[in-house]
């Protein structure tokens, strides 16, 4: 069994009548639970709804750095939903915007301080943003939050700073991609029990799917992959990812 651990169904292409195809498509290549991601506040409700309609479906619920700066809707009523398994994507995104450095922090820290106050685990986003992540996380006020650096395609010193922090880290289909051996590298070397994998749909679709929109019955070739540079059979990697998804999130068991 595979774990899709980030995905999205709210965005615009995604429509209600797509949803079903999608999942029977995940279960058929034997993705049986799927992880689904808010990056807006707005994007809750409807992410409520759907675990309420498929009981395969679980949610993080956060808003995405991109929203720094504007209102922050209220979705922590939301948090005591029993498919409701952590606080995100949340985090610092400096690739396209850097002027608001001060706006995505403030909007970081307050969401990390939800997760704590509702005892669950954090979805992290960062990119082009490694000094600040590891400054804010190292923060004794976040000692000992458990969370996953998702969609992780950054160094292996932050890798390394987090994982001393007792951070996961999620392998999208990146590191399928050619030119990311430096990714497969730090992927290579983090401790087996620290790896989750995930699809982060409909983006980043793994080789041999590049180029089209990614589902997640494709997270197993991702898996694949991950299991190559381990150098261990797809069987055992399989295993370890469940393992390393459940402990993550013990409200999937």
């Amino acid at each position: 069994m595979f774990i899709d651990t980030h995905c999205h169904f709210t965005e615009r292409h995604v429509s209600e009548d797509e949803i079903s195809g999608i999942l029977q498509r995940a279960k058929d290549a034997g993705v049986e639970k799927l992880i689904i991601v808010g990056a807006d506040a707005g994007d809750a409700e409807r992410i409520i709804a759907l675990c309420d309609r498929y009981d395969n479906l679980y949610a993080a619920l956060g808003i995405h750095p991109h929203s720094a700066g504007k209102a922050m809707p209220d979705y922590e009523h939301l948090l005591s939903h029993p498919r409701v398994i952590a606080v995100g994507e949340t985090g610092l995104d400096y690739h396209y915007k850097n002027d608001n450095k001060d706006e995505q922090i403030a909007l970081f820290r307050a969401q990390l301080d939800i997760a704590r106050a509702h005892n669950l685990p954090v979805v992290v986003h960062s990119r082009d943003a490694e000094a600040d992540t590891a400054e804010i996380l190292s923060a004794p006020e976040y000692a000992g939050m458990p969370g996953v650096m998702h969609c992780y395609a950054s160094s292996w010193d932050l890798a390394d700073k987090m994982c001393g922090l007792g951070f996961y880290f999620s392998a999208s289909g990146i590191i399928t991609f050619k030119n990311a051996e430096e990714i497969r590298d730090v992927f290579r070397r983090l401790p087996a029990d620290r790896i989750l994998v995930e699809t982060d749909a409909p983006y980043c679709a793994p080789v041999p799917h590049r180029g089209k929109t990614c589902e997640p019955a494709m997270v197993k070739d991702t898996a694949k992959v991950l299991a190559g540079v381990r150098g261990i059979p797809i069987l055992e990697m399989e295993k370890i990812l469940l393992e390393n998804t459940l402990r993550l999130f013990p409200k999937m068991l």
